[in-house]
């Protein structure tokens, strides 16, 4: 008894050639060549199986990037790069609640000594940074932890 019928890739010789393109480039990430190489495989006719065993992923892996291809296939290439198209998606979770501007202001502020601030101390801490982050308005709380990750983040060299 066969299975439902994998959608249908039909490739235009353009996104043919960036499909190729993309896999034999030395600066694509592997995620991205391997996901060229389903799109490409489905394209020739293979079924999810034989492509998931080909490149070594599972069939909903081939599945899901045969649709995510599809759907995204109405849109121009001039609109949506190749690498977009094979991207991630967006992951679900709560928004940022830090905007941009106020991590630009936080690596600001880690660029700047620490005495400049009043502060008693050579390097910033976690825990200083936090503070000062408060103190300032940039957000209204912060943990020490998420403070320092900005700090590492946004390492600034002082001549």
């Amino acid at each position: 008894m066969a299975g439902p019928q994998a959608t249908r890739i039909e490739l235009t010789a353009v996104e043919r050639q960036e499909l190729a393109r993309v896999v034999g480039a030395h600066s694509t990430a592997q995620q991205v060549a391997v996901r060229a190489r389903i799109v490409l495989l489905a394209a020739a006719g293979f079924t999810n199986a034989a492509v998931g065993r080909q490149i070594g992923v599972s069939r909903e892996a081939v599945r899901l990037w045969r649709d995510r291809w599809v759907g995204l296939q109405a849109v121009a290439l001039a609109e949506l790069s190749m690498e977009d198209r094979l991207a991630d998606a967006p992951r679900p979770g709560a928004p940022a609640r830090i905007a941009a501007e106020q991590v630009c202001a936080i690596i600001a502020l880690a660029c700047e000594a620490p005495e400049q601030s009043g502060r008693p101390i050579s390097q910033w801490t976690g825990r200083e940074i936090a503070e000062e982050i408060i103190r300032r308005g940039i957000v209204a709380t912060i943990s020490t932890r998420h403070a320092a990750r900005l700090l590492k983040r946004g390492i600034c060299s002082r001549t």
